[in-house]
């Protein structure tokens, strides 16, 4: 039941019968739509609409990173997940960074910060096995041409050239791809990827076990790397395979809520629901003090649990039916106060460590999309080179931008999120998928590090809550709790079209509040599906932070 005096948007929601797609690039939306529109299943249009999203955004996007998949409705058996994270490689050693004269932290960038397996491309590989309606090489089409012949420079890539050309010009292979005239490109201006173009024709032709983690890909990009000290090998990608993975779920207002299970912080979105669950999140208000605290509020004490806990549960015994519990939420509960905010050290007792160890704040260049087809197959997905442009080096010759997920790894022995050979490190990104009355409902997700599990909450309340439409729960105003890029504190980072009033009582609550403007990409890009199931239509929506659309047919 929509909210019929919810806010006007700057753009209408999407409706359609037979497929949607939404993400934050058009050209992206487009390759997913054509995928559809030719007959093939939404796992199809979400592998063509990735592959684009690789070229004309890889900012936030790559095949050089990771991956992760939740699909429901079709011929799927119930909720399934895909998890296409790669581990860290089997040199990869506390001492050999000791080695190489770091002791203190993994560098975020260059070849040492690339140091876990790209894990993107063997979950396209699973899911077209079991999915897939298209031909292979023809997922390719459209990102090959935009590698090869060239698009246009888009806003949120052109303020990231601006913001990285510092970085981008330590490293001649990105240097020559993003800086080709030696400065950063205007919005509008052209740029293409020929590198890059030949590697996905290559992978088109021949698959990603052959070309990729069984062949001359892996070689050519560990000898790019290893001479700078990546401990990647090509060993390390003929082992690895993405896994199909048993997801963890709650309940939210009548919805089942699926998410990936750890080393994503899938179990901080459903922390938080379960804290919001015991509040009348309706009878606070949208844009309201109350509505903004207890978000705030409930992050901060979900996140104390993620930062303990989270790492790849082959290493550590993650005590994930409690701390998933509704009990155990009813319990932090108490934690939460209406008149005042959680301070610094308020919530560290109790927990294993404390303040014993540095956790720095996840970070995190990430793109999330959607599709849904005629055969009622609902994919939410979401995939990351980490930080924006990644570990910010290419692959050799590839053309591929190396992710550096694995320098979120702590050098200290001791940290529950410490390197090891072959270990998974903590994850920011999840998509995430609501279903009622056991069909899909909503996908919906975000980019944005610390940022995803709270714009996924505020999109589900004001859905659920409040009775807002798709493009009104992503358009309307958003926060951020945490530390961001290059920041050092945590703060309560809001968009500037919240009412003074309401800023002003946050602040009297001890809230830290930072405006930033309107529509800010700092609160990240979301992107939504929902299914109509009395009308008969898919409504899609798209962020205006970012450069994305929704499509249907």
């Amino acid at each position: 039941m929509t909210n019929p005096n919810g806010p006007r948007t700057g753009r209408p929601p999407v409706y359609a019968a037979r497929g949607m797609v939404s993400s934050p690039h058009y050209l992206a939306s487009e390759s997913g739509l054509k995928a559809l529109r030719q007959g093939g299943s939404a796992v199809d249009a979400s592998i063509a609409l990735n592959l684009t999203m690789a070229v004309v955004y890889s900012q936030m996007s790559g095949i050089g990173g990771d991956g992760f998949w939740l699909l429901a409705g079709g011929k799927a058996k119930d909720v399934e997940a895909i998890r296409a994270s790669g581990p860290s490689a089997a040199k990869a050693t506390i001492e050999h960074y000791h080695q190489q004269g770091h002791t203190g932290r993994i560098p975020d960038r260059g070849p040492l910060a690339a140091l876990t397996v790209p894990g993107a491309l063997d979950g396209f590989r699973i899911a077209h096995e079991r999915y897939g309606k298209l031909d292979w090489a023809d997922l390719f089409e459209d990102a090959i041409h935009y590698a090869r012949n060239g698009f246009a420079v888009t806003r949120s890539l052109a303020d990231w050239l601006v913001a990285d050309e510092h970085l981008l010009n330590q490293y001649p292979g990105m240097a020559e791809t993003f800086l080709p005239t030696g400065k950063p490109q205007r919005e509008g201006s052209f740029l293409a990827q020929p590198k890059l173009a030949d590697t996905l024709e290559l992978l088109a032709k021949k698959g990603v076990r052959e070309a990729f983690y069984e062949g001359e890909l892996a070689e050519r990009i560990c000898a790019g790397l290893e001479p700078d000290g990546s401990p990647l090998r090509a060993d390390d990608f003929a082992e690895y395979h993405a896994e199909w993975v048993t997801p963890i779920t709650t309940t939210y207002r009548g919805y089942d809520i699926y998410q990936l299970p750890p080393s994503t912080q899938g179990m901080t979105a459903i922390q938080v629901l379960n804290l919001l669950d015991g509040y009348d999140v309706a009878g606070w208000g949208d844009n309201t003090a109350d509505y903004y605290h207890h978000m705030a509020e409930a992050l901060k004490v979900s996140a104390a649990d993620r930062d303990e806990w989270l790492t790849d549960p082959a290493f550590v015994d993650i005590p994930l039916d409690k701390l998933l519990s509704k009990d155990y939420a009813d319990e932090r509960r108490q934690l939460i106060r209406a008149d005042r905010a959680i301070q610094p050290g308020d919530i560290t007792a109790g927990l294993r460590y404390g303040t014993e160890f540095d956790k720095p704040a996840p970070k995190g260049g990430t793109v999330y999309f959607c599709v849904t087809d005629s055969d009622g197959l609902m994919v939410s997905k979401i995939q990351s080179p980490y930080y924006d442009f990644g570990a910010c080096v290419m692959g050799g010759d590839t053309g591929i931008i190396m992710q550096n997920r694995g320098s979120f790894f702590s050098l200290d022995e001791n940290h529950p999120n410490c390197l090891v050979p072959k270990k998974h490190t903590f994850h920011t990104i999840i998509p995430a998928l609501a279903m009622k009355d056991g069909k899909p409902a909503i996908a919906y997700g975000t980019m944005g590090g610390e940022g995803q599990s709270q714009t996924q909450a505020a999109m589900l309340t004001r859905m659920v809550d409040f009775g807002y439409d798709v493009q009104q729960s992503i358009e309307a105003p958003r926060w951020l709790f945490g530390r961001t890029w290059g920041m050092e504190s945590s703060d309560l980072w809001i968009e500037s079209d919240v009412p003074d009033n309401v800023l002003r009582e946050l602040k009297r609550r001890g809230q830290p509040v930072k405006l930033v403007g309107r529509w800010d990409s700092i609160v990240g890009h979301a992107q939504a599906i929902r299914w109509n199931e009395d009308t008969g239509f898919y409504a899609g929506g798209a962020d205006p932070r970012g450069d994305g659309s929704a499509a249907g047919y």
